[in-house]
């Protein structure tokens, strides 16, 4: 059951409404691991390009799939509960509060940039292998739910 291996890039356009946050982060490999994640987290942000973006905060939603080493897992073929204690698991507290310090932090030109720094910010913990982050400015169209960019990173 659900070993890390890196996703292989998809070769048609991802589905809308999300559905590329869907795309599986585990395959069969030797490696244990674990998927952990936050959805649809809304912050607002100075970021973009234009004047007017400059000078009012927006909307952005953020997202974020990780692929963490599972230390329970080691050596059987499924899963073990492992000890029920924070410190062996990544805590989605820790990372939530710094992708709302990194947000915070100051004026972004680019979603890209943005998605780039919380990626790094979730690879800092040494047990994420892999980070998938999107980012989605959300009032950026008046005919569409969303515009924004989505980043993968692993570790080498």
């Amino acid at each position: 059951m659900g070993r890390f291996t890196p996703p292989v890039a998809p070769t048609a356009a991802p589905a809308q409404n999300g559905a590329a946050m869907d795309q599986p982060l585990f395959t069969e490999t030797a490696r244990p691991s674990r998927k952990m994640f936050v959805r649809d987290l809304v912050l607002s942000a100075s970021i973009g390009v234009h004047a007017h973006e400059h000078a009012a905060v927006q909307r952005v939603r953020i997202n974020l799939d990780l692929v963490v080493d599972d230390d329970s897992a080691a050596k059987i073929s499924r899963p073990a509960a492992g000890r029920d204690d924070l410190s062996r698991v990544v805590d989605y507290e820790a990372i939530v509060n710094n992708v709302r310090k990194i947000v915070a932090g100051g004026h972004v030109n680019l979603v890209e940039t943005l998605a780039e720094r919380l990626a790094e910010s979730c690879l800092a913990d040494a047990r994420v292998a892999l980070a998938r982050v999107r980012v989605e400015k959300l009032d950026v169209f008046p005919d569409a739910a969303a515009a924004g960019v989505e980043v993968e990173r692993r570790r080498c």
